[in-house]
């Protein structure tokens, strides 16, 4: 039987081994130099605004919210279809959520669902929008600044993207064309390094942001608040020997975490991100080849959509899928899937149909995400996948369904 197929997986070399070996081999296993190196280079992928490292993609997204005084009060707006982490980043700092609706073909929130999500925030001081680029389709940023920038400016939220599935990918807008993590339409852009997404650090993320005192807090605030600056110093009798500052002194003038990243994680990811233009080009070219295959199963079956403006990176292939009109459910779709080798995934279940959420907020009517979320089906998408293997999903896909029986 041929090789299970995931929906996604990692792809490690002898170079990404040998990177992490000699931090291993070092004096820095965490607080080194491999982190700072890290950042430098992703700076530069995203066109140099500040970067800050740390655990993984929720951790970012937390960080976010604190740098950002985000609390008891405030509201942020998540689009429904999203991974729990972009709604629970509000939580944690005590924020409500309004969720958004999505376009039914691709989840991404659309500048109608801003628009319509702040209505039903009105009154209430929302404090940050998150837009998430599902599956590295960017969501039209121009758009939503649009929208954001003509609210007064004193009750003007922070656009906070969500970009843990975006990583290399880029957008066209009427300024021109920009990568994501740039935030030239946002105040910060935040990142995963999971092993199925783009590059890997095994757990990983990252905060890239054009504000310096944003960064400077976001650093501070992953490493629990410490600051080592004996200009900020409070407490002077401890702090200072005469007019010379204790080299080993440390405040805490507001609380933090430990959201580090450790230097053996951003050795590997700096090895990776060498291979990012290669592992983009690899992926764009499987969907493709993805989208030529399914063009003709239609009704049934319909490939991954497109969004305008938007250059993915694509970290999913979320073919479409018609389960009531094939008479088949999704369950048993992939389960049929599984038993040829073949794995898949559903890339969300929209948040506010949580628990939590719905006891938290009640009922919410967001027919766009209920359209999307019926239909979709993320197929294996991963650099190490070859075009004969895109045929091999194809094909045991149409079967499962039931396309051309």
């Amino acid at each position: 039987m041929a090789d299970f197929l995931p929906y996604g997986r990692q792809m490690i070399d002898d170079e990404d081994i040998a990177a992490v070996c000699d931090v291993l081999r070092g004096d820095f296993l965490t607080s080194g130099p491999a982190i700072a190196g890290f950042e430098t280079a992703l700076s530069q992928v995203f066109g140099d605004p500040h970067v800050v490292a740390s655990a993984n993609g929720t951790t970012a997204l937390h960080l976010s919210m604190l740098a950002l005084g985000v609390g008891p009060g405030d509201v942020c707006i998540v689009p429904t279809v999203t991974f729990l982490a972009t709604a629970n980043a509000a939580r944690y700092v005590g924020a409500d959520v309004v969720f958004s609706d999505v376009c039914p073909d691709t989840g991404v929130m659309r500048a109608q669902d801003l628009e319509e999500a702040l209505q039903r925030a009105a009154g209430r001081n929302v404090k940050a929008v998150l837009p998430v680029h599902l599956g590295g389709h960017v969501a039209p940023m121009e758009q939503l600044a649009a929208i954001v920038a003509a609210v007064p400016q004193d009750q003007a939220p922070a656009i906070v993207e969500d970009a843990c599935h975006a990583l290399g990918s880029r957008y066209k807008t009427s300024e021109g064309e920009f990568t994501v993590g740039d935030c030239r339409h946002s105040t910060m852009a935040n990142f995963s390094f999971h092993p199925v997404k783009t590059i890997a650090c095994g757990e990983g993320g990252a905060t890239s942001t054009r504000d310096p005192d944003l960064a400077k807090a976001l650093a501070e605030l992953r490493s629990h608040g410490m600051v080592r600056e004996a200009g900020r110093f409070q407490n002077k009798d401890l702090g200072f020997d005469g007019d010379e500052a204790n080299p080993w002194f440390y405040e805490m003038p507001t609380i933090g975490y430990n959201f580090r990243i450790t230097d053996m994680q951003a050795a590997l990811g700096a090895s990776q991100l060498k291979k990012l233009p290669d592992f983009v080009a690899k992926r764009q070219a499987l969907v493709s080849h993805y989208n030529e295959r399914l063009w003709d199963c239609g009704p049934l079956i319909e490939p991954n959509a497109a969004l305008a403006g938007s250059i993915p990176a694509q970290h999913l292939y979320a073919a479409r899928i018609d389960f009531e009109a094939a008479g088949r459910s999704r369950r048993q779709v992939i389960a049929t899937l599984r038993e040829a080798g073949i794995g898949t995934q559903v890339h969300y279940i929209p948040v506010h149909t949580q628990p939590y959420y719905r006891d938290l907020y009640g009922k919410v009517e967001l027919p766009g995400a209920d359209q999307f979320y019926a239909r979709t089906l993320s197929l294996p998408l991963f650099p190490g996948m070859e075009p004969g293997d895109v045929d091999r999903v194809v094909e045991a896909l149409k079967n499962a369904v039931g396309v051309n029986s």
